[in-house]
């Protein structure tokens, strides 16, 4: 997870803490909404991910709109946030193939119009 926390506060100018912690509202957020295992996936490729997920806060309920909230919540506004879902997707991607990311992104109703 060190890696892609770095890499996106480098693309984005996010401190490095806050990219943390958005992350992991992200990540806690597809774990709570997507069905299936493909997230189980993904978690499993960011070593420390499933450490961090356990040792944060819950993320308010409310979908997409509440995980905006927590993301604004943590200091992100609306281009970071782009910039982070941009970055964290093709990140994902790449650990663990388009057809899995794609798989987590399609069974969340509406997610895929932020994406």
């Amino acid at each position: 997870m060190d890696e892609l926390v770095s890499q996106i506060a480098a693309n984005t100018g996010l401190d490095a803490g806050v990219a943390r912690k958005a992350i992991v509202i992200i990540l806690k957020f597809l774990q709570d909404q997507s069905p299936g295992d493909a997230i189980q996936k993904l978690v499993a490729a960011l070593p420390g991910a499933k450490e961090a997920m356990a040792a944060a806060p819950p993320v308010s309920g409310g979908g997409i709109m509440g995980v905006f909230a927590d993301l604004t919540g943590a200091g992100l506004g609306l281009a970071e946030i782009q910039g982070l879902a941009k970055d964290f997707l093709g990140y994902a991607k790449k650990k663990v193939g388009s057809d899995t990311v794609d798989s987590v992104v399609g069974s969340i109703p509406g997610l895929s119009q932020f994406m």
